[in-house]
């Protein structure tokens, strides 16, 4: 809604949530504190806010003068009742449709924008006809294809805007807005349920390809390969590409392991029962990976790491976000305090709050407990290990030499991104296992 703002200065954007902290927020003066980080954002929202960015807790009135309504909100997995673990928990998305068809006036586009199984919206235009008479409703799907970290460049600069609709005025009027910016090639038409299921598909294959190379990876260590030169031969087919080829401690955030397991609901909900097996070791390799890595820290700090500090470097699912859900670093660490480790945990962005929640225990000094500290150096002081397991680019340049200085000996760099100075943290005397490198 920023980059639409910034890009339409005539439109009118008003963001409306009925969490009032989160709105004061994004209203708060110090762009510094908005309550997402993402590079470029403060500056967008700087230059539109109380322009034609607002943000608001007056949803209903916001409904009321509104012309189209982008329906964003979460869509997490559930946790009970039919298809828990897998099918996607649709309350907040009802509850929006029916906010919307109480207060809308005239006729209103209502754009999904959350990540949806397909054919939600016939769901949601059935709650939309069903509401108050005098008024009428056109659904689309826009999902969003944007990444963490490179959000911003991602909606200048798309591959491609998918609208999908079966009321062409409705379609052609959202593509206007995004024609202000996107080339009209790159501006797609399909039908509703091509749209919602193409986001399910577009993450499936993404993760897809982190699993495979994360199978590789260890087969690289067992052999003597190195994951890094395979993903550079094989990258340089042009049928397959060199993305998504970096091998890792697994992959996160909101939307992967979510969107596979809605995808593998549906195919068991139409029996496909191969297909859904298919895509559940997609999820299943993942968590192997990180498990995998909690282990082998383990064996090789001489089966066990009770009572051990082991400095963790990175607690977001991936640089230049503060966005934790489903971070590998949540499994690696939670297995490791299991064993009895001491972890000190140094993350640029992410905040106490967010470890304690994900780790599911308050920070402590004890055996089996954790601490936030403000630097890898201090993270690594009386350490046994250190383990980098989000890719900052500030942990791409340390100095070892000063951080090995520190630690307890003989003491381990186990690289789970691939991104350390492997030959820096070698010459100041540390063991160094790379993630994929035999």
């Amino acid at each position: 809604m920023a980059v639409i703002a910034d890009r339409c200065p005539h439109i009118q954007v008003q963001v409306v949530d009925l969490n009032a902290e989160r709105i004061a927020a994004w209203n708060d003066p110090d762009l510094a504190k908005l309550p997402i980080y993402e590079p470029g954002l403060d500056a967008v929202v700087g230059r539109c806010r109380g322009r034609n960015l607002h943000f608001s807790t007056e949803v209903d009135a916001a409904i009321a003068a509104a012309d189209m309504v982008f329906l964003s909100v979460n869509t997490p997995t559930k946790t009970k009742g039919l298809g828990a673990g897998q099918a996607s928990d649709l309350k907040w998305v009802e509850a929006s449709a029916r906010q919307v068809a109480a207060h809308a006036q005239g006729h209103t586009v209502v754009v999904e924008k959350s990540t949806l199984p397909v054919r939600t919206a016939a769901a949601v235009k059935a709650i939309l006809d069903a509401g108050p008479e005098g008024k009428s409703f056109s659904v689309l799907s826009n999902p969003e294809f944007l990444a963490e970290g490179t959000a911003i460049a991602d909606l200048d600069a798309p591959d491609r805007v998918l609208i999908g609709g079966d009321d062409p005025a409705a379609i052609e009027a959202l593509a206007a807005i995004y024609g202000h910016w996107v080339a009209p090639e790159k501006i797609l038409r399909t039908n509703l349920w091509s749209s919602e299921l193409s986001k399910l598909t577009a993450n499936a294959f993404l993760a897809q390809r982190i699993s495979s190379i994360n199978g590789i990876a260890a087969l690289c260590e067992a052999t003597g390969a190195d994951v890094s030169e395979v993903a550079r031969a094989i990258g340089a087919d042009s049928r397959i590409g060199p993305k998504f080829l970096q091998a890792g401690p697994g992959f996160g955030g909101s939307c992967f392991q979510k969107d596979i397991l809605n995808l593998v609901y549906l195919c068991r909900h139409y029996g496909l029962e191969e297909v859904a097996a298919y895509w559940e070791q997609v999820v299943a390799l993942n968590i192997w990976q990180q498990q995998r890595i909690a282990r082998l820290v383990v064996n090789k700090l001489f089966g066990t790491v009770s009572g051990k500090r082991l400095a963790v470097l990175g607690f977001a699912f991936k640089a230049d976000t503060n966005d934790t859900r489903e971070s590998p670093a949540i499994r690696i660490c939670r297995d490791l305090l299991e064993e009895g480790a001491r972890l000190a945990i140094v993350d640029p962005k992410v905040k106490p709050v967010a470890v304690a929640r994900d780790l599911g225990q308050a920070p402590g000094d004890c055996d089996g407990g954790w601490q936030m500290v403000d630097s890898a150096l201090e993270a690594a002081a009386g350490a046994d290990a250190v383990l980098l397991l989000t890719e900052w680019a500030e942990f791409g340049s340390l100095d070892w030499k000063a951080i090995a200085s520190v630690m307890r000996q003989p003491a381990w760099l186990f690289d789970a991104r691939a991104k350390a100075d492997a030959a820096g943290a070698k010459a100041a005397g540390l063991n160094v296992w790379t993630v994929g490198e035999g």
